[in-house]
Protein backbone atom coordinates (compact mmCIF):
# COMPACT_ATOMS: atom_id res chain seq x y z
CA UNK A 1 0.00 0.00 0.00
CA UNK A 2 1.60 3.33 -0.99
CA UNK A 3 2.61 5.75 1.72
CA UNK A 4 0.94 9.13 1.58
CA UNK A 5 3.23 12.05 0.95
CA UNK A 6 3.16 14.70 3.65
CA UNK A 7 4.55 18.17 3.25
CA UNK A 8 7.45 19.07 5.58
CA UNK A 9 5.47 21.91 7.17
CA UNK A 10 2.63 19.63 8.26
CA UNK A 11 4.88 17.63 10.61
CA UNK A 12 5.00 19.00 14.14
CA UNK A 13 8.26 18.80 16.03
CA UNK A 14 9.77 20.14 19.24
CA UNK A 15 10.96 23.74 19.14
CA UNK A 16 14.57 22.69 19.67
CA UNK A 17 14.30 19.81 17.11
CA UNK A 18 16.12 16.88 18.67
CA UNK A 19 14.62 14.34 16.29
CA UNK A 20 16.15 14.28 12.79
CA UNK A 21 13.71 14.91 9.94
CA UNK A 22 14.38 11.46 8.48
CA UNK A 23 13.03 9.95 11.69
CA UNK A 24 9.97 12.21 11.67
CA UNK A 25 9.41 11.32 8.00
CA UNK A 26 10.35 7.65 8.31
CA UNK A 27 7.54 6.60 5.98
CA UNK A 28 9.03 8.81 3.26
CA UNK A 29 12.68 7.85 3.76
CA UNK A 30 11.88 4.14 4.02
CA UNK A 31 9.55 4.10 1.03
CA UNK A 32 10.47 1.43 -1.52
CA UNK A 33 10.71 4.12 -4.21
CA UNK A 34 13.63 5.75 -2.37
CA UNK A 35 15.27 2.44 -1.51
CA UNK A 36 15.55 0.95 -4.99
CA UNK A 37 15.85 2.44 -8.49
CA UNK A 38 12.83 2.32 -10.78
CA UNK A 39 12.81 -0.13 -13.66
CA UNK A 40 12.95 1.20 -17.22
CA UNK A 41 9.28 0.33 -17.76
CA UNK A 42 7.99 2.13 -14.64
CA UNK A 43 4.76 4.06 -15.16
CA UNK A 44 4.60 7.85 -15.31
CA UNK A 45 2.53 7.84 -12.09
CA UNK A 46 5.24 5.88 -10.27
CA UNK A 47 7.95 8.21 -11.58
CA UNK A 48 5.89 11.23 -10.49
CA UNK A 49 5.43 9.74 -7.01
CA UNK A 50 9.15 8.99 -6.74
CA UNK A 51 10.00 12.57 -7.73
CA UNK A 52 7.58 13.87 -5.07
CA UNK A 53 9.25 11.65 -2.44
CA UNK A 54 12.73 12.79 -3.48
CA UNK A 55 11.65 16.44 -3.36
CA UNK A 56 10.22 15.97 0.14
CA UNK A 57 13.29 14.04 1.34
CA UNK A 58 15.65 16.62 -0.17
CA UNK A 59 13.82 19.47 1.59
CA UNK A 60 13.90 17.58 4.90
CA UNK A 61 17.65 16.91 4.56
CA UNK A 62 18.38 20.51 3.59
CA UNK A 63 16.81 21.86 6.79
CA UNK A 64 18.35 19.20 9.06
CA UNK A 65 21.24 20.42 11.25
CA UNK A 66 22.78 16.92 11.15
CA UNK A 67 23.22 16.77 7.36
CA UNK A 68 27.00 17.31 7.32
CA UNK A 69 27.80 14.47 9.72
CA UNK A 70 25.16 12.27 8.15
CA UNK A 71 26.60 12.78 4.67
CA UNK A 72 30.17 12.19 5.84
CA UNK A 73 29.29 8.91 7.57
CA UNK A 74 27.16 7.72 4.62
CA UNK A 75 30.04 8.36 2.20
CA UNK A 76 33.14 7.51 4.24
CA UNK A 77 32.11 5.07 6.96
CA UNK A 78 29.00 3.09 5.99
CA UNK A 79 27.55 1.85 2.73
CA UNK A 80 23.89 2.53 3.48
CA UNK A 81 20.86 2.15 1.24
CA UNK A 82 18.20 4.67 0.33
CA UNK A 83 18.12 8.44 0.30
CA UNK A 84 20.58 9.81 2.88
CA UNK A 85 21.79 13.36 3.54
CA UNK A 86 20.37 14.65 0.27
CA UNK A 87 22.01 11.93 -1.83
CA UNK A 88 21.01 8.71 -3.57
CA UNK A 89 23.12 5.50 -3.46
CA UNK A 90 24.46 6.09 -7.03
CA UNK A 91 25.45 9.65 -6.08
CA UNK A 92 27.29 8.41 -2.97
CA UNK A 93 29.05 5.75 -5.06
CA UNK A 94 30.19 8.48 -7.47
CA UNK A 95 31.38 10.65 -4.57
CA UNK A 96 33.43 7.70 -3.25
CA UNK A 97 34.94 7.07 -6.71
CA UNK A 98 35.94 10.72 -7.04
CA UNK A 99 37.47 10.69 -3.54
CA UNK A 100 39.10 7.30 -4.26
CA UNK A 101 37.69 5.63 -1.16
CA UNK A 102 36.14 2.22 -0.63
CA UNK A 103 33.62 1.34 2.03
CA UNK A 104 33.14 -2.31 2.86
CA UNK A 105 29.54 -3.46 3.18
CA UNK A 106 28.55 -4.24 6.74
CA UNK A 107 28.36 -7.85 7.89
CA UNK A 108 24.88 -7.68 9.44
CA UNK A 109 24.95 -11.34 10.52
CA UNK A 110 27.94 -10.87 12.80
CA UNK A 111 26.60 -7.54 14.10
CA UNK A 112 23.33 -9.17 15.04
CA UNK A 113 25.10 -12.12 16.60
CA UNK A 114 23.94 -14.64 14.02
CA UNK A 115 26.21 -17.65 14.11
CA UNK A 116 26.79 -20.45 11.67
CA UNK A 117 28.05 -23.82 12.75
CA UNK A 118 31.54 -24.96 11.71
CA UNK A 119 32.58 -21.76 10.02
CA UNK A 120 36.09 -20.35 10.06
CA UNK A 121 36.39 -17.32 12.34
CA UNK A 122 38.05 -14.37 10.65
CA UNK A 123 40.74 -12.60 12.72
CA UNK A 124 39.68 -9.11 11.65
CA UNK A 125 36.05 -9.97 12.45
CA UNK A 126 37.00 -10.91 16.04
CA UNK A 127 38.97 -7.68 16.46
CA UNK A 128 36.22 -5.56 14.88
CA UNK A 129 33.53 -7.08 17.09
CA UNK A 130 35.69 -6.59 20.20
CA UNK A 131 36.29 -2.93 19.32
CA UNK A 132 32.61 -2.40 18.52
CA UNK A 133 31.44 -4.12 21.73
CA UNK A 134 34.00 -3.38 24.47
CA UNK A 135 31.32 -3.79 27.15
CA UNK A 136 30.65 -7.45 26.25
CA UNK A 137 32.50 -10.30 27.88
CA UNK A 138 34.75 -12.49 25.77
CA UNK A 139 32.28 -15.31 26.29
CA UNK A 140 29.50 -13.18 24.77
CA UNK A 141 31.73 -12.39 21.78
CA UNK A 142 32.45 -16.10 21.34
CA UNK A 143 28.71 -16.80 21.31
CA UNK A 144 28.16 -14.05 18.71
CA UNK A 145 30.89 -15.50 16.53
CA UNK A 146 29.82 -19.11 17.04
CA UNK A 147 33.24 -20.17 18.26
CA UNK A 148 34.93 -21.12 21.51
CA UNK A 149 36.15 -18.71 24.16
CA UNK A 150 39.70 -19.92 23.58
CA UNK A 151 39.43 -18.99 19.86
CA UNK A 152 38.43 -15.41 20.75
CA UNK A 153 41.29 -15.17 23.29
CA UNK A 154 43.78 -16.53 20.74
CA UNK A 155 42.75 -13.91 18.13
CA UNK A 156 42.92 -11.08 20.66
CA UNK A 157 46.39 -12.20 21.86
CA UNK A 158 47.49 -12.28 18.22
CA UNK A 159 46.14 -8.74 17.73
CA UNK A 160 48.13 -7.48 20.73
CA UNK A 161 51.31 -9.09 19.36
CA UNK A 162 50.81 -8.16 15.68
CA UNK A 163 48.11 -5.52 15.15
CA UNK A 164 46.18 -5.80 11.89
CA UNK A 165 47.90 -3.67 9.29
CA UNK A 166 45.97 -0.41 9.11
CA UNK A 167 45.74 1.43 5.85
CA UNK A 168 47.92 4.52 5.83
CA UNK A 169 45.66 6.31 3.40
CA UNK A 170 43.95 9.11 5.33
CA UNK A 171 40.21 9.51 5.24
CA UNK A 172 38.93 12.50 3.28
CA UNK A 173 38.04 15.56 5.30
CA UNK A 174 34.49 16.75 5.79
CA UNK A 175 35.29 19.68 3.48
CA UNK A 176 36.47 17.24 0.76
CA UNK A 177 33.26 15.21 1.00
CA UNK A 178 31.07 18.33 0.96
CA UNK A 179 32.86 19.78 -2.08
CA UNK A 180 32.58 16.58 -4.14
CA UNK A 181 28.98 16.02 -3.00
CA UNK A 182 28.04 19.54 -4.10
CA UNK A 183 29.49 18.87 -7.55
CA UNK A 184 27.86 15.45 -7.88
CA UNK A 185 24.41 16.50 -6.67
CA UNK A 186 24.33 19.67 -8.75
CA UNK A 187 25.43 17.86 -11.92
CA UNK A 188 22.83 15.12 -11.43
CA UNK A 189 20.03 17.66 -11.13
CA UNK A 190 21.15 19.34 -14.35
CA UNK A 191 21.50 16.11 -16.33
CA UNK A 192 19.46 13.00 -15.58
CA UNK A 193 21.38 10.90 -18.12
CA UNK A 194 23.28 7.94 -16.63
CA UNK A 195 26.98 8.56 -16.25
CA UNK A 196 29.54 6.15 -17.68
CA UNK A 197 31.50 4.29 -15.04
Amino acid sequence: MPTSITSPTSITSPANRRIPRCVELAAVFQDQLLEEPLTAGASAALRHRQLALITLAKAACRECPLITGCLYRAVVEYDVAGYVAGTTPPQRALIRRRLDITVEPENFDSMAGVTRGNRQVNHSEVVRLRNANPHESLDQLAQRLGCSLSTVKRHLRRERREPIARTTKPKPTVADVLAVAATVTSSSTVSRRPQAA
